[in-house]
């Protein structure tokens, strides 16, 4: 039987050490599924509502926990309504954006389990050799994620050129490598962020070259393409109508042709979140120059929300879309951004977030849902999880 039979809740670590959502959902059958809920620092303001883990807890409990049992866990759709009906807003404010992805994300695989299938089949893909999900590496990191550390929130190899998830990621691995031989090399003290990137005390100018050495040699040593990209996280830098950096202030329209000159300079293939939230008609004027030579991924922008992305189709705005289930609250919801992203021709692309667990579900996510791209970070236990997940995901299905 997959019908749910029990459900628990606890709070569990994040990679940032703070408390976080964990959900078990046990079937009738006895099959299992555990997930747990990530956190981001840089959070856009239209997201899902997170609460403070011991209140989502308690309120889950009392509220979602009734619902969910004897519902059928192999029915997504089902359990994800009554995850919405037991929260009763329209941005999981009652029982917590955190509760209610966890419990989703713990529902389908415990309903996997119960039918014997991947996660990723259950979710309804299928991998393709010839077209898998490209993981984004974090390197070099600040803005929100490290202190005293560049102004552009992440620096990201794409090793687009890749011919398999593995040689993708271990790609990323040896330019993470690389970029700590660079810093070593130029005396360039250099700790971790929240996403296991180098956070070194250096412009963004610098950090741009050192990516591009880094990648260049890492390309020449693995054979294949390794790109560029970034995660300017715009919205962050956004104060009284200009973007405030740290050695000077850009206008709208000089932060346009900031990222145009970016995209140029360094071909990069990969810019999410080049403007503030709100400014769909910016997001359309840069797209219109440079949205053919490289993707442009709004995350605060969009939020997993089919309305925004909607908005933003209907303007033009950006030509890729990133996805994070606890964005908006469940496993269904975001399969209906993607659906639509994919209708109109916008890449989507499955994010992790900068507070973590050992939980690997968006390595599936990716794969059901044909991403072309997923970010995940490149080091960590928490971002490894999910990398390792592709690999094995890949082993097995080939």
């Amino acid at each position: 039987m997959t019908t749910v039979a029990d459900v628990r809740l606890r709070r569990v670590l994040d990679s940032r050490g703070n408390p976080t959502v964990e959900a078990d959902v046990l079937t009738e059958s006895g099959a299992f599924g555990r997930a747990a809920a990530p956190s981001g620092a840089s959070t856009g303001a239209h997201e899902a509502i997170e609460l403070p883990p011991a209140e989502a807890i308690a309120k889950a409990r009392e509220h979602a926990v009734p619902r969910l049992t004897g519902v059928d866990a192999a029915d997504q759709r089902s359990v994800d309504r009554a995850l919405a009906a037991a929260d009763g807003t329209d941005d999981f404010s009652g029982i917590g954006a955190n509760a209610a992805v966890a419990l989703s994300m713990a529902a389908a695989k415990a309903g996997a389990a119960a039918l014997g299938t991947p996660l990723y089949q259950h979710l309804g893909g299928t991998f393709r050799g010839d077209g898998f999900p490209v993981p984004l590496g974090n390197v070099i990191g600040g803005g929100e994620h490290a202190a005293d550390a560049t102004d552009i929130q992440e620096f990201l190899a794409v090793p687009s050129g890749a011919p398999s998830v593995s040689d993708a990621v271990f790609a990323n691995a040896r330019v993470h490598e690389v970029v700590g031989e660079l810093l070593a090399e130029r005396d360039v003290p250099a700790g971790k962020g929240d996403e296991g990137a180098w956070a070194p005390s250096v412009g963004d100018g610098e950090a741009f070259e050192l990516l591009a050495e880094a990648t260049d040699r890492v390309s020449d040593e693995v054979g294949f393409h390794v790109g560029t990209g970034v995660d300017v996280a715009a919205a962050e830098l956004h104060e009284d109508d200009a973007y405030q950096y740290t050695n000077r202030v850009r206008l709208r329209a000089e932060q346009i042709d900031y990222v145009v000159d970016l995209v140029e300079e360094y071909d990069l293939e990969y810019v999410e979140d080049p403007l503030d939230e709100e400014d769909f008609d910016g997001y359309a004027d840069l797209t219109d120059r440079v949205g053919d030579r490289t993707l442009i991924c709004g995350d605060d922008l969009f939020v997993t929300d089919v309305d925004r992305i909607q908005r933003g189709i209907d303007a033009g705005a950006g030509n890729s879309v990133l996805i994070k289930p606890n964005q908006i609250g469940t496993l269904s919801a975001a399969f209906d951004a993607v659906e639509l992203a994919r209708e109109n021709a916008y890449a989507p692309v499955v994010s992790h977030r900068s507070g973590e667990t050992e939980d690997a579900t968006i390595a599936h996510l990716a794969v059901a849902t044909d991403a072309p791209f997923v970010k995940t970070g490149a080091v960590g236990g928490e971002r490894t999880a999910k990398l390792n997940e592709l690999i094995r995901i890949e082993d097995d299905a080939l």
